[in-house]
């Protein structure tokens, strides 16, 4: 019945095809199958109770010796240590003992089977106790390197494993439990790290333990998941341990799938320090301005432009700025066209556009006032007011003037005369007129 559970429940049930006949192993394969594992504080706690028997105890010895050809050992790599225990416990050797593997096979070919009990639990606790120690060779937490303890057992354990196992999970040791035979199932699940089914092993017999050694490398090596044709990643691959995960480039974006990735909108809300407006590129951008402004040195924030700067503008003339915008005005003389760009000259003496009461006089651009015959420009330079007689005269204008003045009178005299004389023949001969035309 216990039989029976350990093939249903755990995740080996190593009855290959070698375990029934097949060649041995030419020698030194197992060397050539080592892999550069990730580096480990390994113990190995091997049960060597009555119930396992001489021949069977040298094929765990084997098991382990196995097992360490596949390991990168060295003082900076994998470190091993390796306990044996019964009703007692002993440490064959610490971690800091051997660091290459000839020199600990040799030490495992010695070992001795203690030969009464199964306290699997204080085995346990004494590893956490004697065996993971800095002194004992287990390096400083803040290496980061795993520590991981395989038990192998044929039976039940006679003490309390559970509360214990735990306490060593707790304090980061992964337990793996590997059950020969008449292994109690319950107790290798209760002593063993989640998930169990990558966790508890069991074979039927010693005879096939050793087949355990590849699962086990499987297990530690350092596979690199990442190599090409291992992996589906459209960009970059992450090894982790036995497995990756996909990235991208900066600037993309890894798709639902997990696996491929898109070109990310770098100008979306919060990817970008653009101080106005953001170009998206292929995975970049670059910042631009509002028209009105320019880009800075830093080309990611903006200034208003001078907007009347040379190029800046198309006036003919003058630009008068006004905030972001400008507008065009002329030179004095000159007025703008309807274009609002160009200027021509102005005609001063249009109406409306001087103040001179009579006459405006243009003069290049500029004007000046005049009056008409008779009048004369008054002080202000635009009125004008009609002209008077000057009162001093010479002595001979002045006689001219009188002599003419005479003569006037006299002419009228003569002229006064001699309509007094027409108007008298006039009436004579009226009155004759009508006498002829009674008779």
């Amino acid at each position: 019945m216990r039989r029976a559970l350990g093939i249903l429940g755990c995740c080996l049930a190593l009855l290959l095809p070698a375990a029934r006949g097949s060649p041995a192993p030419r020698p030194g394969a197992a060397a050539d199958a080592a892999c550069k594992n990730r580096p480990l504080d390994l113990v190995f706690i091997i049960d060597s109770s009555r119930s396992v028997r001489t021949e069977e105890f040298e094929k765990v010895k084997i098991f382990l010796s196995k097992m360490i050809d596949t390991l990168d050992v060295g003082e900076r790599a994998t470190r091993v240590a390796v306990m044996n225990y019964a009703s007692t416990v002993k440490v064959e050797f610490p971690l800091r003992t051997y660091f290459d593997k000839a020199s600990m096979k040799e030490a495992i070919s010695h070992i001795e089977p203690l030969s009464a009990g199964t306290m699997t639990g204080l085995a346990i606790q004494t590893a956490m106790d004697e065996v993971f120690t800095e002194e004992m060779g287990t390096r400083p937490a803040n290496f980061n390197i795993p520590k991981v303890v395989i038990i192998v057992t044929d039976g039940r354990p006679q003490d309390q494993v559970q509360d214990v196992a735990a306490s060593a999970q707790a304090a980061g040791i992964e337990i793996y439990a590997v059950g020969v035979d008449r292994a109690d199932m319950q107790s290798l699940r209760m002593m063993a790290s989640d998930p169990l089914d990558e966790h508890v092993f069991y074979v039927e017999t010693y005879g096939v333990i050793e087949k355990l050694t590849s699962k086990f490398r499987e297990t530690f090596c350092a596979v690199d998941m990442c190599a090409p044709g291992r992996h589906d990643c459209d960009q970059v691959c992450v090894s982790n341990n036995r497995s990756y995960s996909c990235e991208c480039y900066e600037g993309y974006t890894l798709n639902p799938d997990k696996k491929t990735c898109s070109g990310m909108d770098m100008c979306a809300p919060g990817r970008h320090d653009c101080g106005q407006i953001c170009l998206s590129n292929d995975g970049s951008y670059s910042c631009d301005c509002y028209e009105g402004y320019t880009l800075n040195t830093d080309r990611k924030t903006c200034s208003a432009a001078d907007m009347c700067a040379p190029g800046r503008h198309d006036c003919e003339q003058v630009c008068v700025r006004d905030d972001l915008f400008y507008t065009c005005d002329c030179y004095q003389g000159y007025t703008l066209n309807p274009d609002r760009k160009t200027c021509s000259r102005t005609d001063v003496c249009a109406p409306g556009m001087h103040e001179c009461e009579q006459v405006c006089v243009n003069n290049d651009g500029s004007y000046t006032c005049d009056c008409y015959e008779g009048f004369t420009l008054n002080p202000d330079e635009k009125t004008c007011s009609r002209a008077t007689t000057s009162s001093l005269v010479t002595t001979e204008e002045s006689c001219k003037c009188e002599a003419i003045a005479a003569l006037q009178d006299s002419v009228t005299s003569h002229l006064e005369a001699l309509s007094t004389k027409i108007d008298e023949v006039s009436q004579k001969l009226q009155a004759y007129q009508e006498r002829q035309q009674v008779v």
